[in-house]
């Protein structure tokens, strides 16, 4: 008796079991497939934001950059920072930065802090915003203070960044550091290459 009602009940039964089984089966087939894509799509996000800082945005031209916000640019700046391969790269700027935008270490592993400028090519970095660059270096107790900006410095502001071993990365050097070289040897030619007699006159033609 007993194995004729097990053999009535799985002939009624089989088909919700079966059902059951084939309806599981295609869940855990769909959460496997939404899971793997979700993994790829997290994986290529990351990998063309890897790309993306070791490129530094190079395809990025000045222009381009002028274009940016002082946020932005400072964002471009820390970028460009971790293409180098510095760490614990930040951005800080905002009311109550004390002078710093950026703060990171280089890749020898000195800490830098950083001011980032985002001027109009016509107008001059004073040398008054390099004395306070200075006072965030000391206040932050970094070992390399770094001016980054989309414009020339004046004359005294260059020559006080010298002075005090303050990289200043002037329009032409910032072109160059986007364009692949490193920032470490931009600071072989600090203070230099602020554009020849030629480029002047180009300068004045244009922003004059």
């Amino acid at each position: 008796m007993t194995v004729v009602l097990l053999v009535v009940f799985w002939a009624a039964i089989w088909p919700y079991l079966v059902g059951a089984f084939v309806l599981g089966g295609v869940a855990a087939g769909g959460w496997w497939l939404w899971r793997t894509d979700r993994l790829i799509k997290r994986g290529d996000r990351g990998w063309r934001h890897d790309e993306a800082v070791r490129a530094g945005h190079r395809s990025l031209s000045l222009a381009e950059v002028d274009a940016m916000t002082g946020t932005e640019f400072e964002d471009f700046v820390v970028d460009l920072c971790r293409r180098d391969g510095c760490s614990d790269v930040r951005r800080v700027g905002g009311s109550h930065d004390n002078g710093a935008d950026v703060r990171g270490r280089l890749p020898d592993g000195r800490s830098m802090v950083i001011q980032c400028k985002r001027y109009t090519p016509k107008n001059k970095i004073p040398s008054r915003e390099v004395r306070d660059l200075l006072g965030a270096k000391m206040h932050f107790k970094a070992d390399v203070a770094i001016f980054v900006a989309t414009t020339y410095f004046s004359a005294p502001a260059e020559r006080f960044a010298s002075d005090n071993e303050i990289i200043a990365v002037h329009r032409d050097h910032l072109g160059l550091w986007n364009s692949g070289a490193s920032l470490l040897s931009l600071s072989a030619v600090n203070g230099l290459g602020q554009g020849d007699r030629r480029h002047w006159e180009r300068w004045k033609k244009t922003y004059g």
